[in-house]
């Protein structure tokens, strides 16, 4: 089985610290350029800046509601633009269930004996 040698440990430790210490970089050297020109200012921007509170809009009353689609053609109206069609006129898509047609039956066998 797995026999705790406390000796082993003792003797991988000093090669991982070595290991460690080798990969180590030395500090960066100093760079003249950026030295030299100072960093710009940085702006601060908040990001609630342009912010806009919700504002509950005020509902239209019903009978001017009624009126509006009134004046408008009325639930029609609203279907035929869902529909595609403007100011009554068909519009010029194709059908759209054309593909959709209805398969014939296939004709019943003859119950002919020879």
């Amino acid at each position: 089985m797995f026999n705790f040698l406390p000796a082993r440990w003792l003797a991988v430790l000093p090669a991982l610290a070595a290991c460690g210490a080798g990969a180590q970089t030395g500090a960066p050297a100093p760079d003249t350029a950026a030295a030299a020109n100072p960093a710009p200012s940085i702006a601060y921007r908040s990001a609630m800046e342009d912010y806009k509170a919700f504002v509950d809009k005020k509902p239209v009353p019903w009978k001017e509601a009624n009126r509006t689609v009134r004046q408008r053609g009325g639930w029609r109206a609203y279907a035929r633009e869902g529909a595609g069609a403007a100011d009554g006129k068909p519009s010029s898509a194709a059908d759209p269930h054309a593909g959709h047609a209805t398969p014939k039956p296939a004709p019943a066998l003859s119950k002919e004996e020879p």
